[in-house]
């Protein structure tokens, strides 16, 4: 849709904005270096598929690693021959907004993530990455080296024709305040952590 220099504290990058054809399938993307396979290093991008998070990537919140998976991408993207960061609107799991500070509230109560959103009547996790791959493919990118901790992540992209040649972990410093967050990410929902 549309294409323009963004440079940031961690390097320069280009921004794009993806639109598919879906009312819901629009995306950023800042990238840099080229990402085809016929790039100068032979290796696939770095890549990482970022779901947006208002309380943890703008508002700082310590609730949950978002923003502190986004910095850690972009660091790493940054200083690798080519990446991308492909932020996609899937706000709370994909539930939403204000459904998530609805999950919030019952958290607060003593529900971990899942349970929250199971109570709202919503999957554990309600993202879809058929956009984001095909997001991925109309930038050129086919093959990915991916900053993610998430096996579903790494499975619907495959199934949606972008090969993972390697997954990057994406486990940042956090805060205690994150901890049963993480802990539920990971016993829950599979999630590939470290001891917590």
């Amino acid at each position: 849709m549309a294409k323009a220099d963004l440079p940031t504290r961690y390097g320069r990058f280009s921004i794009v904005a993806i639109k598919g054809r879906g009312a819901d399938d629009e995306a950023v993307a800042i990238y840099h270096g080229r990402l085809n396979a016929a790039n100068n290093t032979g290796k696939a991008p770095l890549v990482r598929v970022h779901s947006q998070c208002l309380t943890g990537d703008v508002f700082t919140s310590q609730r949950c690693d978002c923003r502190a998976q986004l910095e850690l991408s972009l660091r790493k993207i940054a200083k690798a021959p080519s990446g991308v960061l492909l932020y996609l609107p899937q706000e709370g799991r994909g539930i939403g907004l204000l459904n998530k500070i609805k999950a919030y509230e019952l958290q607060d109560e003593g529900l971990d993530t899942v349970e929250a959103n199971r109570r709202l009547g919503f999957d554990a996790d309600s993202r879809d990455y058929d956009f984001a791959a095909a997001a991925l493919k109309a930038l050129g990118v086919r093959s990915v080296r991916l900053l993610s901790n998430n096996p579903d992540k790494i499975e619907q992209l495959e199934r949606g024709g972008v090969r993972v040649v390697e997954r990057v972990p994406c486990r940042p410093r956090t805060s205690h305040h994150s901890r049963a967050y993480l802990r539920t990410k990971k016993n829950k929902m599979g999630h590939l952590l470290a001891r917590l």
